[in-house]
């Protein structure tokens, strides 16, 4: 068994010079003498908290590209923890090389349209993580404004679980989770307002923050990209990997171990993933 089927993933590659930290759904982490990070994002894909079998190619270079793009767009609202792009020849192009976080315990989420796990919630309440909205919304609806809809983190093969902001106040004490409220929607609106300038909806998006050693609230992990957030185009075809979730729902119980995915479902998951990179950046893989 290859370890894909499992709700984990399966061994990391080694890289010369750095030693093996940990694995996750998508991306490997190394340590050096330096105490700095090496992050390398693969082409493995997951969805319903399963690592498919199934890798999309060249997943893990547009991950990496995406995000170093919109860090830099970016790094007048908050820093981010890229230290420099100079990685192995075994990863270059799909990693960097960045600073230790301590990590908050939360997904910090911005919405700016109603759909996916809030647009159910909506349903039953008329909220959305605490956020009252109005009346007669439907599924896609943008919203007035756009919202902070934080969410825990939970280990691999368990399910995020979306919270109001007085919870997440409780696990990482008011005043982050205001700092943490502010810069989540100061990065979602002005990274919604540049995507709307190349014809892309940004629907929603996680970030997750950290603070370096002096204590300075850092962006980690990625930003912006398709297994982050939903893109949608002006007729709402999505840019993300929600066209391989509509897929496995379809096939897939979510129970037993995922399925192959078929080569044509690869194909137009990938070229997703390629045409997000292009319209937002202008540049080919």
């Amino acid at each position: 068994m290859s370890g894909f089927g499992l709700r984990g993933a399966p061994a990391a590659p080694e890289v010369a010079g750095w030693t093996h930290l940990r694995t996750g759904k998508v991306r490997d982490l190394y340590t050096n003498d330096k105490n700095e990070l090496l992050i390398v994002a693969s082409d493995r894909i997951s969805a319903f908290d399963w690592v498919l079998p199934t890798e999309i190619p060249n997943k893990g270079k547009l991950l990496t590209q995406i995000s170093l793009f919109w860090f830099e767009l970016l790094s007048d609202i908050v820093p981010n923890h890229v230290i420099s792009t100079d990685v192995p020849a075994t990863v270059v192009g799909r990693a960097v090389i960045a600073k230790p976080l301590q990590m908050f315990a939360i997904e910090c989420v911005a919405r700016g349209y109603l759909t996916g796990s809030g647009w159910i919630e909506y349903k039953s309440n008329q909220e959305v993580c605490g956020n009252k909205l109005p009346a007669g919304l439907t599924d896609g609806s943008k919203l007035p404004e756009s919202i902070f809809t934080p969410a825990t983190k939970a280990e691999i093969g368990h399910h995020d679980i979306n919270i109001n902001f007085a919870q997440a106040a409780e696990i990482v004490g008011k005043e982050d989770a205001t700092e943490l409220k502010r810069l989540t929607l100061a990065l979602y609106d002005r990274a919604k307002e540049y995507a709307a300038l190349k014809d892309i909806i940004l629907v929603d998006t996680k970030f997750e923050f950290g603070r370096d050693a002096s204590g300075t609230i850092t962006l980690g992990d990625e930003a912006l990209t398709p297994d982050s957030s939903r893109f949608w185009d002006q007729d709402r075809t999505s840019f993300d990997k929600q066209y391989l979730r509509d897929y496995l729902a379809n096939v897939w119980d979510k129970e037993s171990e995922p399925p192959t995915i078929p080569q044509e479902i690869v194909e137009k998951t990938a070229a997703r993933y390629e045409e997000a990179l292009f319209r937002l950046t202008g540049k080919r893989s």
